[in-house]
């Protein structure tokens, strides 16, 4: 069984559903069920009694797009794990660029940042690049970015609050730095953090980190870590927007790309291309009226 569930153009809905039907009937996809939800306005869930979850995403985006939609393999659950990214996720900025941005080398490094989420660079050596630029900065500019040019992803804090209101755990699991996402995790409500941190002595970034490395394996064995002690019947849920994200994404029973790269988009069984990140919280059925604000 494949259950699709989809948010699109109210003013296009009907047409191509109509042309996604033909679609995925070529495919060799017979389409059992097509209906809004009463309890979630707006969303169109599809059910299908056999078929590619692969396969159908296609269609369903070659038909639909933009949408926000996530398929799954059996009746949605609400997530008992919630691990996100951060940069460009949680909040609406890359730190490291908003950081290089004080010491004058933003699209300098701006330009390793892009390459590394997308795929294009070794994630541990692409940052160990960017932090060395980094070297020299005064401490208070990471103060001064986080006052400044750090704001939360529209609808951040009300998809955290409101799945912990259901009793769903939530972890903040980032490639950048502790510096800006234990902040950043106290303001949205998150319960752990992992990330790395930036080594500062004598009020100055050195260029080095310290600690290990949070990259895409990391991300991923923090998520699997998770479900481990919150057991086998547990449901998980993951966001993320760049290659970094994609184990975690893979790894996750709904696993979401956020306005994402394209590799990351493709890796995961859901995206949000057209909302905000309540649009997650439609998605899974939670009507407005229990969003936590």
């Amino acid at each position: 069984m494949l259950i699709a569930r989809l948010i699109a153009d109210p003013a296009t809905l009907s047409a191509s559903l109509d042309a996604a039907s033909v679609a995925l009937e070529r495919e060799g996809m017979r389409l059992a069920m097509a209906q809004m939800l009463d309890f979630c306005g707006g969303v169109l869930e599809l059910s299908l009694p056999e078929g590619e979850s692969e396969a159908l995403r296609a269609v369903l985006d070659e038909h639909f797009r933009p949408s926000d939609l996530i398929v799954a393999e059996a009746d949605f659950r609400i997530p008992n794990l919630f691990v996100s990214d951060m940069d460009s996720t949680m909040i609406q900025a890359e730190c490291i660029d908003e950081l290089a941005d004080f010491a004058g080398i933003k699209h300098q490094i701006a330009v390793i940042t892009e390459r590394a989420m997308q795929g294009e660079l070794d994630f541990e050596n692409a940052l160990r690049e960017r932090v060395m630029l980094l070297r020299d900065l005064s401490e208070g500019a990471i103060f001064e970015c986080l006052d400044t040019r750090i704001d939360p992803m529209p609808g951040a804090r009300v998809l955290v609050e409101t799945l912990k209101s259901k009793g769903c755990r939530t972890v903040l699991v980032t490639g950048g730095f502790h510096q800006f996402a234990d902040p950043v995790a106290e303001l949205l409500g998150f319960e752990r953090v992992v990330g790395n941190r930036l080594a500062v002595e004598g009020g100055v970034l050195t260029g080095g980190l310290v600690g290990g490395i949070t990259d895409s394996g990391v991300k991923k064995a923090v998520l699997l870590e998770e479900m481990a002690e919150l057991g086998a019947e547990a449901v998980s849920l993951a966001t993320g927007d760049g290659a970094n994200d994609i184990p975690m994404l893979e790894a996750a029973t709904y696993g979401i790309a956020y306005h994402a790269k394209p590799k990351a988009r493709a890796a995961a069984n859901g995206w949000i291309d057209r909302g905000d990140l309540t649009a997650i919280l439609s998605l899974l059925g939670i009507p407005e009226n229990e969003w936590v604000s």
